[in-house]
């Protein structure tokens, strides 16, 4: 295909830019964006007009790595991508997913395609993109995927590659970029032979649940028992801070200054002290604000008394501490140095109940702001109204950077709403919930927009650390928060974690006990709550896959223990057995996107899909005309926590009754230390559980008789 010049009033035509032209130009600037431009001839190319997400870096290109003999053309077609638009006609040829312009991140990783492409050629000799050949493409193309890359992400870069083509002929004066052969032949001649996996939200592993569940408790320990505390303690720092500025150097403060230290100091206590580029030196605005005098007074004094060492001692807050570990006050006193980590921490916590129990996509929360989830009228559900960004476009299919806010809002349990409480009253009203500028409370930088992923990554990873050391110091080494085995806590890992323990957990049994439940209530009543309308898309596609995938393991391990030896009883038992053959099978946690886009049908195969509830010990074989949970209309999964005696869908296997079995006699022991008439509701459900595993003795039968 061979992309058509237009005439001199072609608006899909750009002229050659000038040294002096601005990288981007102005209507390609969103109103507000107020992020610095370049020039055409500089060095390294802000990205930052293109960019209006709160919570994303500000990108820039660097020419540094780009040969000499062939920047010049590549500089030339990266300008065009980044101020022009594809042709609706060649978008034809380019599949449903194509756009005329990507995001600000998207045309950086081309331009940076096409600078591998350029230092590749510049080391074989080739010295303009004019004389590229089709061999030249082709061996590129091998070369480039000689080592393991998925397909998908190979069909994504021979698509950057052929848009340097593209773009270059939206240019009234062309640098000739040849055509990829692939353009002419279609991919799949130069495409890995091997089908790598594909990453994506769908492969992320979710975090470990030894992990999660002593992470998430201290999170809203700290949200719910700490919060009240440490805002009180941030604000008296504020104060303390402000009046020890604002207080002028008086002789009755030099006295009231000499009184307060000179007798700590005589007696050899410690006095209240903080560090300062790896020195311990008096805290000036505490001991200003404490007594009355100068800050420029406090400085004196290690001078004016020759002081070489200090004893460092607390700067205690005069605020109450209500916050309780077991029944006993977590902290004595709030410390003056300890408020901004305690900030952070506070900030940390919200952040971390946002990311895992509202659903939502890491830049989703650091959209949010002061004022997105109001308080119903009548008793309703908090709702969350925000901004959403993953493949938001205009008319014309353009990327939009700043997003939309969602048609529909997201559903808020009470967690989710006290940390947004929590957060409101850290910035100002209609702030972002986590604005840089606001939330930097250590060193109060004023950055721009919303906290970058690679701070939050480091801000969790610092918060788990004060976790350990937390419980280690208040006696509560078991609630500890282990290293996971899969590697560092990412932002993204605890959105496919919600879903796997929604899908594989339906009692409740990490931190939140119920909630798990709940939050497939509120995920699946879609029709009624609202909060997923849009069909199976956002959060409702990643549960689908983790569900399937959970279904599936169910299968293998049925399918493993009848072939020990283990016999199965329940009025579903013959559809348990063909669901267990037919389902697939996987390695691992991971899928191919060709399961990802399967996971809804594989669903609603209504009677043949298995379920495992190991709080009722059972394996449910849902079907929903039988089950007994009253599951809606449409539902393709069964109410796990509301599990009822006698439903037509339950199995049950050898070790199930055992369970139950070791279950009574743990029920029994319970009992006999527990006062009536409890101890008699004890004993009942104890001997229910037996009953229950007697009749599975009784009637279980071996695979083979029903086949």
């Amino acid at each position: 295909m061979t992309l058509a010049l237009a005439s001199g009033d072609d608006p899909y035509l750009l002229p050659v830019p000038t040294p002096s032209s601005l990288v981007v130009l102005p209507q390609w600037i969103s109103a507000g964006n107020t992020n610095p431009n370049g020039r055409y001839q500089a060095s390294v190319w802000p990205l930052g007009p293109l960019i209006d997400r709160p919570g994303a870096s500000l990108a820039k290109i660097h020419w540094k790595n780009c040969p000499d003999r062939l920047e010049w053309q590549i500089r030339q077609v990266t300008w065009i991508l980044l101020n022009g638009q594809l042709r609706p006609t060649y978008l034809q040829t380019r599949g449903i997913r194509a756009r005329p312009r990507g995001s600000a991140t998207e045309m950086r990783e081309t331009c940076y395609e096409w600078m591998r492409l350029a230092r590749w050629l510049h080391t074989a000799g080739i010295k303009n993109l004019r004389d590229c050949t089709d061999d030249h493409w082709a061996a590129y193309a091998v070369d480039r995927f000689s080592t393991k890359m998925p397909r998908h992400h190979a069909s994504e870069t021979l698509s950057r590659l052929a848009d340097l083509w593209a773009f270059d002929q939206l240019c009234s004066r062309p640098v000739g970029v040849t055509q990829p052969p692939w353009e002419r032949h279609g991919i799949d001649d130069y495409l890995p032979s091997t089908a790598s996996q594909d990453a994506g939200e769908n492969t992320t592993e979710p975090l470990d649940p030894k992990v999660l569940g002593p992470l998430l408790m201290w999170a809203i320990r700290m949200v719910d028992d700490f919060g009240d505390d440490v805002l009180a303690a941030w604000t008296e720092r504020l104060h303390m801070q402000q009046l020890a500025a604002a207080t002028p150097s008086t002789p009755e403060g030099l006295a009231s200054l000499d009184s307060y230290l000179l007798p700590r100091l005589a007696a050899g206590e410690g006095v209240p002290a903080t560090g300062r580029q790896g020195r311990t030196v008096l805290n000036a605005p505490f001991i200003a604000a404490t007594v009355g005098c100068s800050i420029n007074q406090v400085n004196g004094f290690r001078q004016r008394h020759r002081l070489t060492t200090l004893q460092p001692g607390p700067c205690p807050l005069q605020v109450p501490t209500t916050g309780q570990i077991n029944g006993r006050p977590w902290r004595e006193h709030l410390d003056f140095n300890e408020a901004p980590t305690l900030m952070r921490h506070l900030s940390t916590a919200a952040m971390i109940v946002c990311l895992y129990l509202t659903g939502m996509r890491p830049q989703e929360v650091q959209g949010l702001r002061s004022g997105c989830c109001p308080d119903p009228e009548g008793g309703g559900r908090h709702l969350i109204r925000s901004h959403h960004y993953k493949n938001v476009t205009d008319d014309d299919g353009t990327h939009v950077s700043a997003g939309e806010e969602r048609d529909v809002p997201w559903v808020a349990i009470t967690p989710a709403v006290r940390a947004i409480r929590v957060l409101e009253r850290v910035v100002p009203e209609g702030e972002l919930l986590f604005s840089s500028a606001h939330h930097d409370f250590v060193r109060g930088r004023q950055f721009s927009g919303a906290l970058k992923n690679a701070g939050m990554h480091q801000r969790i990873e610092s918060f788990v650390a004060w976790i350990n050391q937390e419980a280690e110091s208040q006696g509560l080494s078991d609630q500890g928060v282990p290293e996971d085995p899969h590697g560092a806590i990412g932002l993204g890992r605890f959105r496919r974690t919600l879903a796997w323990h929604i899908a594989r957990r339906p009692g409740g049994l990490v931190a939140l006990a119920i909630q798990y439940g709940h939050m497939r209530t509120v995920l699946d009543a879609r029709t009624s709550s609202g909060y997923g309308s849009r069909s199976r898309r956002g959060i409702h596609s990643v549960l689908d896959v983790e569900t399937a995938l959970a279904a599936a393991d169910t299968a293998a391990r049925l399918r493993d223990r009848l072939a020990a030896g283990e016999k199965i009883s329940g009025p579903a038992a013959r559809r348990a057995l063909t669901a267990a053959v037919q389902a697939p099978r996987f390695e691992g946690r991971t899928v191919t996107q060709k399961f990802a886009r399967q996971a809804p049908d594989y669903l609603a195969r209504d009677g043949l899909v298995l379920f495992d509830n190991p709080d009722a010990s059972l394996i449910c074989v849902f079907k929903r005309d039988n089950a007994l949970c009253e599951p809606g209309p449409d539902a393709t999964a069964p109410n796990q926590f509301d599990c009822r005696p006698g439903c037509g869908n339950a199995v049950r296997l050898d070790s199930h009754a055992s369970e139950l079995l070791e279950e009574a006699d743990r029920i029994n022991q319970l009992a006999a230390h527990t006062p009536q008439p409890l101890a008699r509701r004890l004993r009942a459900a104890a001997e229910q559980h037996r009953v229950t595993a007697d009749t599975h003795h009784a009637t279980a039968q071996p695979a083979e008789d029903l086949s």
